[in-house]
């Protein structure tokens, strides 16, 4: 336990707070936006591992394999929350499904390859573009009058699955705006982009476990692979707990101040990586 022995212990308590707070705004977030919550997650995880210098390089691979097992219980609760108000589409979840497990399996064991500050940069660069999309988008601007059929779909579960293991969201993010783009309703997407979440990070979590062994030493205690148990034993409880009140929340907003408040949270979650690389790097 050397390396949170050497951090006084208030600073311990402040920073298990802040994970505390961290899994209340995550199950919101979840159930208000269908993300899962993992574009929360990984940016307060990954300056915890960096604070406490224990990762030896890979705080941003354990930052989003402690996500994506934070989502599991997070976006089970956000879909059964969605499905009972009848927003889901079920066919179209079932169609990613196939696409999006070996996408994330694969995702999973390329992010051991790749330096955290690549991962950070690929983070930032893909919410900035979706804020954009969300904010300044019209009615218009629409790829087709429906979602794709089944090798379409499969495809796109694919990306999905790949982009979301490498950043530790529950793909609820780009499930949201793949629909947007192919005509479906703001509140249908986003509904049924919350089972994307358990849908990738399942096998997502698993993957980052097992990628992460042969790494065991260099990891702070009380990981198993890239998935750190206290950060589960923190904030998925209290994320959990509060899925539904996100839930009930954007059932009571319109369309386009749903859109506007996904396009702003997405805008600062990208703002707040740029400004750590910019920071690192002139450090």
């Amino acid at each position: 336990m050397d390396a949170f022995a050497s951090i006084p212990m208030g600073e311990l308590m402040s920073l298990g707070a802040g994970l505390i707070v961290a899994g209340v705004i995550t199950g919101v977030l979840a159930g208000l936006f269908g993300v899962g919550g993992g574009a929360v997650i990984v940016p307060v995880l990954a300056s915890l591992f960096e604070h406490l210098g224990a990762a030896k390089g890979y705080e941003m691979q354990l930052a989003v394999g402690t996500s994506l097992a934070i989502i599991i219980p997070t976006s089970l609760r956000s879909f059964q929350a969605h499905r009972a108000r009848g927003a889901v589409d079920m066919a179209a979840l079932k169609a990613w499904a196939p696409g999006v497990v070996v996408g994330c399996i694969a995702g999973a064991a390329a992010a051991s390859l790749f330096r955290s500050e690549w991962l950070k940069g690929i983070f930032a660069c893909f919410a900035l573009f979706m804020a954009a999309r969300m904010l300044f988008a019209k009615a218009s601007w629409t790829i087709s009058s429906d979602l794709p059929g089944k090798a379409g779909m499969a495809a796109y579960g694919l990306f999905i699955g790949v982009i979301s293991a490498l950043m530790g969201i529950g793909g609820g993010t780009y499930g949201s705006l793949i629909m947007t783009l192919h005509n479906r309703p703001i509140h249908q997407a986003i509904a049924t982009s919350a089972g994307l979440g358990a849908i990738i990070s399942i096998p997502g979590a698993i993957s980052f476990v097992i990628a992460g062994l042969p790494h065991q030493a260099g990891l702070p205690p009380l990981s198993l692979g890239f998935v750190s148990l206290i950060g589960i034993a923190l904030m998925a409880p209290v994320s959990t707990l509060t899925a539904p009140l996100g839930v009930a929340i954007a059932h009571r907003l319109t369309k386009r101040k749903l859109e506007i408040g996904f396009g702003l949270f997405l805008a600062a979650v990208s703002t707040y990586f740029f400004a750590g690389l910019l920071y690192s790097a002139s450090a």
